[in-house]
Parts: structure tokens; sequence; C-alpha cells
């Protein structure tokens, strides 16, 4: 089995609804997305009624079509949040959809030790709730905020070592956080990898362009991968929809066919 599987966020095409979003992976040969937009917002329970009317409907929809969705993308944020109540309206969907994560963010800027044993806590009680409720759909922190810091991410996982993690490879890079070193410790927790491409312009701050214009260090990335034997997502994360100056997402996915398969035979 391959190390990894690449898919892309509906980030890069909020206007699209979920069948076209299937069209735009059929044209690509891409057989995975991540669901964070739909028509136009980030409210994926709103979008998803609108176009299915209920989880059944998506259900349906998802067996006659070659599309798997490994996750739907939540605003919740670990760190920010007294509960994880907001997650409970995805649930149904993401259980129809066959979707193995809710994306969840980490949130915060500086944890101490009783904002970790409070994180520590909320997963706990969602981990119940998971197993008394028979869910299969898991919860992955996203390494957006707090968590690209390597420091911070590697307390984290010590004290959690069965945490799911969506490593957002850019994030920790732009940091100046070294890849390989990020890998080796927290690479037993990854389950889903976010990747993007950006260059430093002359005003000193990075900016997005097209996958294999600027200076992420892909190549790298992918012989870390190929190391290792688990079925990861690599999923292209175009922000197209915070951005909307950005090429579109199906410019990106034809920039990203050489990037993203570099050394892959």
């Amino acid at each position: 089995m391959s190390a990894f599987e690449y898919c892309f966020s509906t980030l890069g095409c909020s206007e699209m609804n979920l069948h076209k979003v299937a069209d735009l992976a059929d044209r690509h040969d891409i057989a995975a997305v991540e669901l964070r937009t739909l028509s136009g917002t980030v409210d994926l329970i709103s979008a998803l009624t609108a176009e299915f009317a209920n989880p059944a409907g998506l259900g349906a929809f998802l067996a006659g079509r070659n599309l798997e969705i490994v996750a739907l993308n939540t605003s919740a944020k670990l760190f920010e949040s007294p509960a994880l109540s907001a997650l409970d309206t995805f649930i149904p969907w993401a259980e129809a959809a066959g979707a193995a994560h809710l994306r969840i963010f980490d949130g915060g800027k500086q944890l101490g030790a009783d904002d970790m044993k409070r994180a520590v806590t909320l997963l706990d009680h969602w981990q119940a709730i998971r197993h008394s409720s028979g869910f299969n759909v898991d919860l992955m922190i996203e390494t957006h905020d707090v968590l690209a810091d390597p420091e911070q991410l590697a307390v984290f996982v010590e004290l959690m070592p069965t945490v799911r993690i969506l490593w957002d490879t850019h994030h920790t890079w732009a940091r100046g956080a070294d890849l390989g070193l990020v890998w080796d410790r927290i690479a037993r927790n990854i389950v889903q990898l976010h990747v993007k491409d950006s260059t430093t312009d002359s005003d000193g701050r990075r900016h997005y362009v097209l996958p294999g214009d600027g200076d992420f260090p892909m190549a790298e990335l992918i012989s870390l991968l190929r190391q290792n034997e688990r079925h990861i997502p690599l999923s292209l994360e175009w922000e197209r929809h915070w951005h909307p100056e950005l090429p579109s997402l199906e410019d990106a996915l034809i920039a990203a066919r050489n990037w993203w398969r570099q050394g892959v035979s």
C-alpha cells in the first residue's frame, strides 16, 4: 500500500457543490477530498442539507461516485472551547460519508500546563462518548496555531500519545521548523497532511503561489513519507476561499501533478 494518497480540500473551490467537486476530482484522477467549504459557505451542514436533504442522501450519492470523503473540517478550536458539543451536528453526516475524521483546530497562542490538561479532558470525554455511541469517525487536531510550534506540539503529543494530528506541514516549516525533526517526533500521531507552497516577497511576508513555484521543500517531505507504510492522505490545501486572488484550484491541481509526485515512480 502506498504511504499516502493525493487529495484536496474544498477550500480551494468553495463555490462548488459536492456534485461539481466530484467531477473536478474525476478530471484530475483524485479519489479523495476533505470538505471545508461547499456552495460558497463554510457552513458545511447547511450546504450539505441544501444539496442532499439528509445524511442518507449524501451516502446514496457517494455510493455512486468514486469519491472518498477523508474528513469534514469544522471550525472548532480545542484550546479555546469549553466543550466540543458544536461537533454534534457533523457526526451523522460524517458517518454517512464514511469519513475517518472530523478536523478541529488547535487554537491558542502559548499553552500552559492547565491548558494542556483541559484539552486532554475534552478529548477523553469525546472518546468516551464516541465509544459508548459506536461512532466510527474520530477527531484530528490541525497544527494551525499554537501546535504549529514544534516544541508545543511535542509536549502535547507526549501528554496525549494517542492524539491524532493533521499536520499542516507548511505552517510548521514557515515558522522555521525542520520537517524531518517534526516528523520524527510526531509520525506515530499523523493521520493526514496539508501541503501548499509559498515564497517570500520583497515585503518580507510569505505569499501562496502555485505548487512548485515556491520554496516549500516538497521533495524532502515526499522522502519522509516514502519511509512510512501507513496510508496517509496528502491534501492540497489551496486557500482560495480566503485568498480569492489566487488562481483556480483546477490550475493548482495541474501544477501539483509533478510537485507532489517528486521521487514517486
